[in-house]
């Protein structure tokens, strides 16, 4: 631009949605933010004047507005920069984001002269693909195979009565599954060693010798 524009309206979305629960009313489901919205109004001279500046010599304003029907005719997404600083040359902030062209107009007042105003907004542009799946087909007819029968991992009941020392981590499901691969036959421990553990099956201690009975 020729003239930088005096105010910069930028308008972060919200894209949040509020709904409502039977018995807890309303909530608010936070989500990411929208595509951002920029608003401005530009001055585009008719005639040459010492504070406007062009990179490549005195345009007017045809230039300009050939400029911007073609941001929007084109259908593309372009880079808007703007750099604000302080008379000393030291930078305020600057916005430089991808946008494209929403809508303009201009406006053209017997007050303002010969010059041009033109409101313009301009929304973010986020890059965006479709995803594409290849998916191969074997035609071939799955074949069946049979495994080798595995191995019973369970552990065989004693022939006779056993004794077992306790050690420090046992409970006697543990040891009913060790002796006959069956947690549950715990209480096959338990009451053949009542006098030993006592009235709680759930407590046992180290160095507790306990008969192991044969099923």
């Amino acid at each position: 631009m020729p003239i930088a524009p005096p105010k910069l309206t930028v308008k972060i979305n919200n894209a949040n949605e509020t709904a409502t629960l039977i018995n807890e009313g309303e909530i608010n489901i936070l989500r990411q933010a929208g595509l951002t919205d920029i608003e401005f109004e530009c001055r585009i001279p008719q005639e040459k004047y010492p504070f406007a500046v062009y990179k490549s010599g005195f345009k007017g304003a045809d230039y300009f507005l050939d400029c911007f029907e073609a941001l929007k005719t084109d259908r593309k997404p372009f880079q808007f920069i703007v750099c604000r600083k302080r008379p000393t040359g030291k930078q305020l902030f600057d916005t430089n984001i991808k946008v494209s062209m929403e809508d303009y107009r201009i406006e053209e007042d017997a007050e303002e002269g010969f010059d041009v105003l033109v409101k313009i907004k301009l929304k973010q542009w986020r890059d965006y693909g479709t995803k594409t799946v290849n998916i191969a087909f074997n035609m071939q007819k799955p074949k069946a195979s049979v495994e080798p029968q595995r191995e019973a991992s369970n552990s065989p009941a004693p022939a006779t009565a056993q004794t077992y020392t306790v050690v420090s981590g046992d409970c006697l499901w543990n040891i009913a599954k060790k002796f006959y691969g069956n947690g549950g036959k715990y209480t096959v421990i338990y009451n053949a060693n009542r006098s030993v553990i006592g009235g709680n099956p759930n407590l046992i201690y180290p160095k507790q010798v306990l008969t192991i009975p044969a099923v």
